[in-house]
């Protein structure tokens, strides 16, 4: 665990230089908008450890897999959002010096990512190898407003000399992947070309073997001017153009105390959103109405939207810095990697942070995303969410008929870019199947909030349809348990491979044939229409397939221990020996210690499994059956997944174990600022920073749905004095806080609004608040 970070409740500080964890920082100081972003590299060249990341929404590239031994229905490519031009790029040298700050001497050193407006911003004073001295300010951000841009403001200034300086201002298409499979470059350059203060490089991706898989192109243009002394000048300026490069380089003479700031503007268009045959001149445009806009203007726009999102998600946290700033942290970059404003587009566990896990989408937008976004933003980002893979259902049912499945089962992907399976490890593609259940699961929730029901009608019953269908292939008839089971699976705990019935997937299967039957009988009894057009839509034999779907119902198996009266995690998880974490304390974290076969064979659990299913379905059972669960479970899990701690704070909380709950939203909340899993370096967890925004409303707020409406009953850690959140509710806008035993329910906007505070039922007039001693 690291502890650098200075604790701030509105930034995120570096103060004094960390050459050692130089890419860890650079992850926490990553900037995104929706449509771009990138790692909080320096502008200018740096030769010590760095990771250079700049990425474009959307823009993807199939690198072949790569594996050792080859298996049916291995997919063929692992799709990944690949490292684009990097449009950031402001070079120095000084009388033949470069300014490097890994072979400068650095006497002062401040890196600030202020979250209230976006703004990446650092301070330096360095020594060159000649004695010279000279402070470095620089400012940085990606606009909302105009999304395809960002802008950099880029001062020098002599503390101790005069003399002439070479800037090179660049954008640098020449770059590759870390994680590249096979080591290649993924771009291959169309066209470039360079002005008076700007340039324009154009790339397109190469292209693939993979007929399902497009081209991409991606103009980055910038432009620039030059102040010195605070006034604009013109400097004569040399274009350079290499392969993939184009830059304007100019000379200036510098005068001791005298600033001198290059103020840099880019956009990156890509072919997702732009005509190939526009892109260059939409480019140019573009960069040209930012560039007029200017710093100033656009930095006021900036901190204009960004004060409209805190204003409808801040939580504020009474008491304690490192925990307001934790979750600040998690708000910010999870609004900075997704807006909602595309249903193309979904959350990367990493988003714009990083290469790890290419920047695809996994199930845990559906189980840990969702929910943030539903009570935060608009009911359309959750709705575009939902849409998204709806728009995929075709290649979900694709994807199982490789399987060997058939009839309009679907089976969607563990990863993906496009609906198509990009994951090759066997044990994830082919058997962690429970994925299929999170995105019926997300329906399920998105109209619980909502109480928005046409969904079904319009795309969720056909999704449901295919992931019914299927389950009811999936399970088999057991003659010696006279029951259906489920083998080879793999449930969330990936410590755990090819076991046979999963208790949490074979409670998920069985959730789901009973909704979309529920959900049948619903829309027939309100649209027989509707109910016929998708009857046809999915040529469901109805009487047939239903009734088959009511057999698993009611005779699926599920492991269960009768002396513990706990449910198993699956067949066989008594034959373990059962050890608890306090018992290998000096062996953690196991996935870097262990062997994996020595992982495989033990009891500890890598995240929530069993305990993933009552937290889903936490309505099934009763608060001793989740006790015991809990108490079973908990002390063998490890939490190497950054999606584990939270579902323990909202569990722990529930059952009133108030320091494992406070001790696991530290874990989940400051997992990055503190790198907890040492791999902060490779990106930020932006998907799991849900599960911590999750934890303190969930968690400790209480925050439910039951019988359509909102349920709190909240709890205050020790080490806070009290807390506030906001949560949007069919219309309603509400800001709850909580200090002692009181909750204060503050109804914003929206008309009056019925509550439950510890079941018993709060009425809160529009534009009043209501307070309830608990």
């Amino acid at each position: 665990m690291k502890n650098y970070i200075t604790h701030d409740e509105w930034c995120i500080v570096e103060n004094g230089f960390h050459p050692e964890h130089n890419e860890i920082t650079e992850s926490l100081m990553s900037l995104g908008n929706g449509r771009m972003g990138g790692r909080g590299n320096f502008e200018e060249k740096y030769s010590g450890k760095t990771l250079q990341g700049n990425y474009v929404a959307g823009v993807w590239f199939p690198d072949k897999t790569r594996v050792g031994w080859w298996k049916n229905g291995y997919p063929n490519y692992f799709a990944k959002v690949i490292n684009a031009c990097n449009w950031t790029g402001i070079d120095v040298e000084i009388e033949g010096e470069i300014i490097d700050l890994n072979t400068a001497k650095v006497h002062e050193f401040t890196r600030t990512l202020d979250m209230r407006t976006g703004v990446l911003e650092r301070n330096c004073t360095i020594e060159l190898s000649s004695g010279k001295t000279l402070k470095i300010h620089s400012q940085r951000f990606l606009s909302l407003v105009d999304d395809e841009s960002g802008v950099i403001k880029y001062s020098i200034t002599p503390l101790n000399f005069l003399g002439s300086a070479k800037v090179t201002v660049s954008l640098d298409g020449d770059v590759s992947n870390k994680d590249s499979n096979h080591g290649e470059k993924f771009w291959n350059e169309i066209s470039k070309e360079t002005g008076h203060g700007e340039g324009y490089l154009t790339l397109e991706t190469k292209k693939s073997v993979w007929e399902t898989v497009p081209t991409f192109q991606v103009c980055t243009g910038m432009k620039f001017d030059v102040y010195q002394a605070g006034e604009k000048i013109d400097c004569q300026t040399f274009p350079i153009k290499k392969e993939k490069y184009v830059a304007n380089e100019f000379k200036i003479n510098l005068e001791e105390g005298q600033e001198v700031s290059i103020i840099k503007f880019a956009a990156n268009l890509s072919s997702e959103n732009h005509s190939i045959a526009a892109l260059g001149e939409n480019t140019k445009a573009y960069v040209e109405k930012v560039a007029k806009k200017g710093f100033d203007a656009m930095l006021a726009e900036q901190k204009a939207a960004w004060a409209k999102k805190w204003e409808g998600n801040d939580i504020q946290i009474e008491g304690d810095v490192a925990a307001q700033q934790a979750i600040r942290f998690n708000i910010f970059q999870l609004q900075q990697t997704y807006t909602g404003e595309d249903a193309r587009l979904n959350i990367g566990p990493k988003g714009f942070t990083g290469e790890k896990y290419g920047g695809v989408t996994y199930w845990d937008t559906e189980a840990y995303c969702l929910p943030f976004y539903l009570s935060t933003s608009e009911q359309k980002v959750a709705r575009n969410l939902l849409v998204y893979r709806h728009n995929h259902l075709q290649k979900a049912i694709e994807n199982a008929e490789k399987l060997g499945f058939f009839g309009g089962a679907a089976l969607y992907p563990m990863v993906t870019m496009n609906g198509e399976e990009c994951h090759n490890e066997w044990e994830i593609t082919f058997e962690e199947i429970h994925r299929n259940g999170a995105i019926a699961y997300a329906i399920f929730d998105y109209i619980r909030y909502t109480g928005d029901s046409q969904y079904l009608a319009e795309y969720g019953l056909e999704v449901l349809t295919g992931i019914s269908r299927f389950w009811a292939q999936r399970v088999n008839w057991s003659a010696d348990k006279a029951k259906y089971v489920m083998l080879g699976v793999t449930g969330p705990n990936e410590y755990e491979n090819n076991v046979n019935n999963n208790w949490y997937t074979n409670y998920l299967a069985v959730w789901c044939l009973k909704y979309t039957l529920e959900s049948f009988e619903s829309l027939k009894a309100q649209d027989q229409s509707r109910f016929d057009e998708i009857i046809g839509i999915t040529s469901l034999d109805y009487s047939a397939e239903t009734q088959k779907w009511q057999h698993i119902i009611e005779n699926m198996y599920f492991p269960y221990d009768e002396t513990r009266k706990v449910f198993l995690q699956q067949d066989g998880f008594l034959d373990k020996e059962l050890l608890t974490v306090e018992d290998i304390a000096s062996q953690r974290p196991i996935n870097q210690k262990w062997s994996w076969d020595r992982i495989l064979r033990s009891c500890f659990i890598k995240q929530a499994d069993v305990l993933q299913g009552m937290y889903f379905f936490e309505e099934d059972f009763t608060v001793e059956e989740l006790r015991r669960n809990f108490d079973f479970y908990e002390p063998m899990t490890v939490h190497e997944s950054s999606l584990s701690p939270c579902v323990h704070v909202i569990q722990a909380a529930k059952l009133g174990i108030k320091e494992k709950a406070y001790e696991m939203y530290v874990r989940t909340a400051r997992l990055d600022l503190d790198d907890y899993n040492n791999d902060t370096e490779d990106g930020l967890h932006i998907t799991s920073m849900a599960g911590t925004w999750m934890s303190v409303v969930k968690g400790f707020g209480g925050l439910r749905v039951k019988n359509d409406k909102l349920s709190f009953e909240p709890f205050l850690p020790e080490q806070w004095q009290g807390f506030s959140f906001r949560t949007g509710f069919r219309g309603n806008s509400l800001n709850i806080s909580i200090k002692g035993n009181t909750i204060e329910i503050e109804n914003i906007f929206g008309n009056e609004i019925s509550v439950l505070v510890y079941g018993k039922e709060v009425v809160v007039a529009k534009n009043s608040s209501t307070s309830v001693t608990y």
